[in-house]
């Protein structure tokens, strides 16, 4: 694109008749003073009308400022089914949360009009929001803005398939997971179906599918698969290696992943879904600290991942981890689908999984109707049905109130005779005002009443009287108590006896008798029964289960990767801009030059 040296026409202080309107933020306008600053290190050029400057399918590394003329934003470019999502004036700027992640844009973006658009490589962009952080918190929001509207206006991706189909849920829940724009046709109800299926030439049988762009088709794809579509993490070379591993991306892997990078450690954060961890599917925090109006899960979960991107971290997901094994003063993890990375360090910050219901005939419905998060995602399966939420802690009560917003009836199902006993108060104060939540005190689920493979309703027992009655609901949410994500690691590291990761002086006694010897220290606060792997956060024996003690973890666990590195003789790979590195890349071990602990 030709540049010119003609200074920025002055955004205008009030919106155009024809532009989008601003809604939460998300369509905000640039001051004269903020392009200003941005066109002192970027490049202007003319726009014609029917110009595409992004093109939905596409990678796109440059954030653009509308100057003058403007610009509309497209879905299904070139198509039957076009249709113009918004349209933009001068001042606004365009791109969304996809552009600071590297994934390809789910848009098209032409101008409308003739005009000017000033460009900034997105690397120089990230430099500059360095210098001016309100800018930087501007463009973030709108961001973040932006991709919540494109969720709910059903672009991008299409997804095929029967609402009966565990792959259908599976590829729907990976994608709502990570907050990627897509749509679901209901193989069973939705009209669009069948015609779709004709067009592709593709029988019902071969369902679920993901249709791109009207032109590509993936048959019952792979998380993986439809990873590599939208770009949502980067190749995987045949071996990779770093300083550090993080398994596991909820707040104590993202916290682990943002305080390694931005002391200068190659970092790599894997995750078999999404980042974020079950903290992402969680609708509201109300008292995570410095939030006094709450946070969404899924907003804490992507500000992290930017954050922790922002120093260069590399973020892969679906990456399942499925073994690891000591080797030669490093850790080699083995991923499904991946390959495998090697490191000097690892932190495991798995987290746990809510265990499952154990009733009769929960078998035939667990795949329709039994859920175990509360997200948009799942409430938009029982919008006009009542549902049962069974479990008495926060994530049932979080769960409780962000349903009741959103379908006719909650019933609250408690084993115990206190709403209060493991449940925040704040909780438990909203839960028993709320005009649509039913609380059911001494109350356990023994079976369940299904038709067509469909939850019809469920039996429930007062565990006082003995009494049982069957309970009208269309879909029941299970919160009933974790269990660790430790499986793939077999004996190599002490577990306690529910599987959770024993650290410090407990993993230290139960280690093998020469694994220590020679360390010159003890095993560290946060340190495994291996030295050099760490765990943080739920997975961790012992750990508080609260979102912002497995951030603290996460924290304090590169400050000990640190402190177990300053007694290697490894050296380790800074990233390129660090003066004091020798090559930018992992380093063999024996490579003579200590580290130390972070200030």
């Amino acid at each position: 694109m030709a540049g010119d040296d003609r200074p920025p026409e002055a955004a205008p202080d009030e919106a155009v008749s024809f532009e989008t309107p601003d809604l939460y933020g998300a369509y905000p306008r640039l001051s004269q003073a903020q392009i200003a600053f941005l066109a002192e290190h970027g490049e202007q050029f003319r726009v014609e009308p029917g110009q595409v400057l992004v093109r939905e399918g596409e990678g796109c590394a440059e954030f653009l400022v509308i100057l003058s003329g403007s610009i509309e934003v497209v879905e299904a470019h070139g198509t039957p089914d076009e249709r113009v999502l918004r349209v933009h004036g001068p001042g606004r700027f365009l791109g969304e949360l996809g552009l600071l992640q590297g994934q390809v844009a789910f848009y098209t973006a032409r101008a409308r009009e003739p005009g000017e658009v000033l460009s900034l490589p997105i690397d120089r962009l990230r430099v500059l929001v360095d210098r001016d952080p309100i800018l930087g918190d501007l463009i973030l929001r709108a961001y973040l803005g932006r991709r919540a509207l494109l969720v709910g206006a059903g672009a991008g991706f299409r997804i095929l398939g029967s609402r009966y189909s565990p792959d259908t849920r599976r590829l729907r829940e990976f994608a709502a997971r990570n907050r990627l724009p897509h749509r679901w046709i209901d193989l069973e109800a939705d009209q669009e179906a069948e015609a779709l299926l004709r067009r592709f030439s593709i029988p019902p049988e071969e369902t679920p599918i993901v249709i791109w762009r009207d032109q590509r088709v993936l048959r019952n794809p792979s998380n993986a698969e439809l990873a590599r579509l939208i770009g949502l993490s980067p190749p995987f070379t045949e071996e990779t290696r770093s300083d550090l591993i993080i398994v596991g991306s909820g707040p104590a892997g993202l916290a682990a992943a943002v305080y390694s990078a931005s002391e200068g450690l190659t970092t790599d954060l894997m995750d078999a879904i999404a980042t974020g961890g079950q903290a992402s599917t969680t609708s509201l925090i109300e008292n995570y600290f410095g939030f006094p109006t709450g946070i969404s899960g899924s907003d804490l979960a992507a500000r992290g991942e930017l954050q922790a991107r922002k120093f260069e971290a590399r973020v892969w997901v679906p990456a399942e981890a499925t073994s690891l094994k000591p080797e030669e003063g490093a850790y080699r993890i083995t991923f499904a689908e991946r390959g495998d990375v090697v490191a000097h360090t690892v932190v495991l910050a798995t987290g746990a999984w809510y265990r499952r219901l154990e009733v009769p005939g929960i078998e035939r419905v667990e795949r329709t109707s039994v859920y175990y998060a509360a997200t948009v995602y799942e409430a938009q399966q029982c919008s006009a049905d009542p549902v049962a939420v069974v479990g008495g802690g926060n994530s049932a009560g979080q769960a409780v109130l962000f349903l009741a917003q959103r379908v006719p009836r909650v019933h609250l199902l408690i084993r115990g005779p206190d709403l209060g006993a493991k449940m925040s108060r704040y909780l438990v104060d909203q839960i028993e005002r709320h005009p649509r939540v039913n609380v059911l005190l001494n109350s356990e689920v023994r079976g369940v009443v299904e038709g067509d493979d469909v939850l019809r309703a469920i039996v429930v027992e007062n565990n006082r009287t003995g009494e049982r009655r069957n309970l009208v609901v269309r879909a029941m949410f299970v919160f009933i108590g974790t269990g660790p994500r430790t499986a793939w690691l077999g004996d190599v590291v002490a577990l306690d006896d529910r599987g959770f990761v024993l650290t410090g002086a407990s993993a230290q006694a139960r280690a093998s008798g020469t694994v220590w010897e020679g360390q010159g220290r003890t095993c560290l606060g946060l340190e495994t029964s291996l030295p050099g792997l760490f765990a943080a956060g739920d997975v961790r024996s012992g750990s508080v289960k609260r979102v912002a003690s497995a951030a603290g973890e996460g924290a304090m666990a590169v400050h000990q990767v640190h402190e177990h590195l300053g007694h290697t003789t490894v050296d380790v790979a800074r990233h390129p801009d660090d003066p004091e590195a020798p090559s930018g890349r992992f380093a063999e071990p024996g490579g003579g030059r200590n580290t130390s602990p972070a200030n």
